[in-house]
């Protein structure tokens, strides 16, 4: 007795001590059958400069020797894991990017670069029992005031090409619904059980906050976003989150903190049930800027790609999933 009794002490210590990732790792929501579906969007912060391989401070490498209690779930073998139950297919992806796969390091810029959906796709995989696909739409370089700009907002001719204006509005559905209209196509394994777009994830606005006229009506431009995707895609109140471009961290030089403050706080307002009512429940924004990492800590100085720094993606696409999971759970 005194045996079985010690034995389950034992057990009870063993699980104890655990890291919480172990917890959270068990899927949370029951299988339905239905692939679930998630589009990410935005422009070169979506496509992803965070540095995997590399001794410098930033750098996955670097992190995983660091801090391995909190990413060492990430490596097996001293090599990234694959995960098996995430795929991802990113038609917008230029000649450097991965355009299809099941989700690793390779989705990023180019080869062993990261972006959002590295991090977001661990949170959400681990949580759904159904297999997850990510669909990537990320463009460098385009503004919310012309290049995405909803169609809602001004009548504008169809666009044609890239440069047009609404025409990255208008890759982002047609690239959701041609691979949700061939995923035996995009998706190996696919048994035609059908699929459910769960949520939208949005991080961009460089290009708009560097113009004033833009940050002005930022808020606007994405509250229109929002209600036209869910009409251009069929989904009635489709989770979205929206996180914002907090590369520049809380310290800003007084030459522009107004404009980007007011432009960082846009991104934020549609998520605040307050001042946004009709996306109660329905939409979070995530606060990125403590995410921000100096570049004596990270690979790069390149202060508008997040200087390259791989744990600030990653914490961008984690806290994208968390936020993600609870709008899917209210």
């Amino acid at each position: 007795m005194h045996r079985i009794k010690h034995l389950v002490t034992l057990f009870a210590l063993l699980l104890a001590t655990l890291p919480a990732f172990a917890e959270e790792s068990r899927p949370q929501q029951k299988a339905n059958g239905k692939l679930k579906v998630f589009v990410l969007a935005g422009q070169s912060n979506m496509v992803g400069f965070g540095t995997v391989i590399g001794d410098k401070p930033g750098t996955m490498q670097h992190h995983v020797k660091k801090d391995k209690d909190k990413y060492g779930h990430l490596v097996k073998d001293g090599e990234p894991i694959v995960r098996d139950d995430v795929y991802v297919v990113n038609l917008s992806a230029p000649g450097k990017q991965k355009e299809k796969g099941f989700l690793d390091t390779n989705f990023g810029a180019q080869a062993n670069h990261i972006g959002p959906e590295y991090g977001f796709g661990w949170v959400v995989g681990e949580y759904f029992e159904d297999p997850v696909l990510i669909i990537k739409c990320s463009w460098g370089g385009r503004s919310l005031a012309h290049n995405f700009l909803p169609p809602s907002i001004e009548d504008y001719p169809k666009p044609q090409k890239d440069g047009d204006k609404g025409f990255q509005y208008a890759e982002v559905v047609r690239h959701v619904e041609e691979v949700t209209g061939n995923l035996k196509k995009y998706v190996p394994g696919y048994k035609g059980k059908g699929f459910e777009i769960v949520g939208f994830g949005w991080h961009q606005g460089w290009n708009d906050s560097i113009d004033q006229n833009a940050v002005n009506v930022y808020e606007r431009n994405l509250v229109a976003f929002i209600k036209d995707l869910r009409k251009d895609l069929g989904v009635t109140d489709m989770p979205f989150v929206s996180a914002n471009t907090g590369m520049r961290g809380w310290e800003l030089p007084e030459r522009y903190r107004a404009k980007v403050e007011k432009h960082v706080e846009a991104q934020l307002a549609v998520g605040d049930p307050k001042k946004h009512p009709e996306f109660a429940g329905t939409v979070a924004g995530v606060e990125t800027r403590g995410f921000a990492r100096t570049k004596e800590q990270s690979p790069s100085g390149q202060q508008f790609h997040w200087n390259r720094n791989w744990e600030s993606y990653y914490l961008i696409g984690e806290a994208m999933g968390k936020a993600m999971l609870k709008l899917n759970a209210d």
